[in-house]
């Protein structure tokens, strides 16, 4: 845009989101401020927007549900005197994120095993009808 603030398109190609889902986001209240419009009606962002819709998006892509990603959002925008709730929310997402990193290593074990089964069966010449369902 110019030296007062960046255009959506510019947020969007900034943080990898996309326009749409940055009108979701404000529609969500997700964002900590009312994003002003220029004379022209176009969203006006600062370079603090796009960090923090960069957490958003990382609590989002982490599994955070939306209504979550909004509680921390109005926290963090109600200011300081709430760090401690701050706090327990992320210590509960981080929580859940942690079991479902246990869930795709034991996942992923599990394919690996297959995975080394049939490679053997392979190198071997054997893998004609390994789980054949008939």
């Amino acid at each position: 845009m110019d030296e007062q603030g960046l255009s959506i398109g510019e947020v969007a190609e900034a943080t990898g989101l996309s326009v749409h889902a940055l009108r979701f986001f404000e529609r969500e209240g997700l964002f900590l401020r009312d994003i002003p419009r220029s004379g022209g009606g176009r969203r006006v962002f600062e370079r603090s927007d796009v960090e923090w819709l960069t957490l958003m998006n990382r609590l989002r892509d982490s599994g955070m549900p939306i209504a979550g990603i909004r509680e921390f959002a109005a926290l963090v925008a109600a200011g300081p005197g709430n760090e401690a709730e701050r706090l327990k929310l992320l210590q509960r997402h981080e929580a859940d994120v942690l079991a479902k990193i246990a869930d795709l290593r034991e996942c992923l074990e599990v394919v690996h095993n297959k995975v080394a089964v049939y490679e053997a069966h392979v190198r071997a010449g054997t893998a004609r009808g390994v789980w054949d369902p008939r």
